[in-house]
């Protein structure tokens, strides 16, 4: 994937992957905010890179477990990079690590990509693109916040400040408005979003993606690659039901009911199907 030219997305391909992941389905959040040339930013942070850390991971301390959105799109994304020559890894934490491994591993991505990045030094393992896919970032007063304002610090480690305190460039999903990324939006979603403003991230990106479902987001990103390359790096309708089916057996909960179930944001296999249905159809139509 070279870049200039060949790497444009013509402009239905931009517009339909902004109406599939960021119609508002959810009625929550800032998909609002997600404007279809920002497709083509983020395809040009990637087209610039030879080696990504995609980071993701998001734990419940109510739940004790991961939540199931996050890992299926870093894994299906890194896969997608991978596949296109660029050295991927996977960064998390421990408390999501087992999660995150096992559902690369559900689609055959090497699991010892998938690192603990808790204590990671830069220096000595410099990635060319930071991706942040639904990973908590901090708030004004440097903590931590789900989305029912409750501080979970103490459970997240602060993987944002590779953002923070290096000059890789960052491209972000975020479906909340507290990931890390969403910073770059943090004036717009104030006003949003006032009652939940103390609670948003403000740690910035190059590109920020504001979607309905962050793994959705991976998702379109992919769908984009896929497009300009002439050949479908997504993920197959049955790898999608096997991580959700792996994230399940390790006690992965969706994050709005905090059951363990085939969900993800309250939405079942069936909309996560529908989405990824919809994703290769626009990206291989041309």
């Amino acid at each position: 994937m070279a870049t200039g030219g060949e790497n444009r997305l013509s402009p239905s391909i931009a517009t339909g992957l902004t109406k599939v992941v960021a119609s508002g389905r959810t009625s929550r959040g800032p998909s609002p905010l997600c404007d279809a040339h920002l497709w083509q930013d983020a395809v040009d942070l990637i087209a610039q890179s030879t080696s990504v850390a995609v980071i993701s991971g998001f734990y419940i301390p109510s739940a004790s477990a991961p939540e199931t959105d996050g890992p299926p799109g870093a894994t299906v994304l890194a896969r997608a990079l991978s596949r296109m020559g660029r050295r991927a890894e996977i960064w998390t934490d421990a408390f999501c690590l087992d999660c995150m491994r096992r559902c690369a591993d559900a689609i055959v991505f090497p699991t010892d990509c998938v690192l603990d990045a808790t204590n990671f030094d830069l220096a000595a393992n410099r990635p060319e693109l930071l991706i942040y896919i639904e990973r908590l970032g901090r708030a004004a007063d440097g903590r931590y916040y789900n989305m029912r304002k409750e501080d979970i610090t103490d459970w997240t480690a602060p993987l944002d400040s590779f953002a923070m305190y290096s000059d890789i460039p960052v491209l972000a999903v975020g479906d909340g408005g507290n990931e890390a990324g969403m910073g770059a939006v943090h004036g717009p979603l104030s006003g949003m979003m006032p009652d939940y403003a103390e609670c948003l991230c403000v740690v910035g990106a190059n590109v920020c993606l504001p979607v309905d479902v962050s793994n959705w987001g991976a998702y379109a990103l992919v769908a984009a690659l896929s497009s300009l390359t002439g050949t479908w790096l997504g993920q197959t309708s049955e790898e999608e039901r096997a991580m959700l089916e792996a994230l399940r057996a390790c006690g992965a909960v969706d994050g709005v009911s905090k059951q363990s179930a085939l969900s993800v944001d309250g939405l079942d296999l069936e909309v996560q199907l529908q989405i990824r249905d919809a994703l290769e159809r626009l990206a291989m139509s041309l």
